[in-house]
């Protein structure tokens, strides 16, 4: 049984909360909202982006087993696909463009930090790989398992370090 706080609610925690109403201040999103906050949309879609949902039915489908947990998670009672729809057809995109480029901002502050900084002489390279599935019988010179075809990319990106 949980004895704390959800994981959700405590990734929100790290929000800028009072920037947010500032902004929502700004463009009057809560000016007529009785039910479904900006506050509330805003973590109802980070949820959803945080769970890989593909649409809103499959956003609230994955929502509708936590209906009890709605207070506790910040999304208020009033959630429905409606509400959402609504919300997200009127509500004014500036808001959350906005508070994205406030959390863009507050990343970069935290992310930057000498102490990370490593001087090398010379060049540093990062290698991603990444698969990219093929069909066997089209592709059958990419053997990548014994079923499948594939091939590997590879991208590599040179920085010089300086101090």
């Amino acid at each position: 049984m949980n004895q704390g706080k959800y994981v959700f609610a405590q990734l929100t925690e790290f929000l800028p909360r009072r920037k947010f109403d500032g902004i929502v201040e700004k463009y009057q999103g809560n000016k007529y909202i009785k039910g479904l906050t900006c506050w509330n949309q805003m973590l109802i879609m980070v949820f959803g982006q945080l769970t890989a949902r593909e649409s809103m039915r499959d956003l609230m489908l994955s929502l509708e087993p936590q209906r009890s947990k709605f207070y506790h998670l910040g999304f208020g009672n009033t959630v429905s696909r409606r509400n959402l729809g609504n919300a997200n057809d009127k509500r004014d995109y500036r808001i959350f463009e906005e508070f994205a480029y406030v959390l863009i901002d507050k990343a970069r502050k935290t992310c930057y930090n000498e102490d990370f900084e490593i001087k090398v002489d010379g060049n540093v390279y990062a290698l991603d790989s990444s698969t990219v599935d093929l069909c066997m019988s089209i592709f059958w010179w990419a053997k990548f398992r014994s079923s499948k075809s594939g091939i590997t990319l590879h991208q590599n990106s040179t920085r010089k370090y300086h101090r």
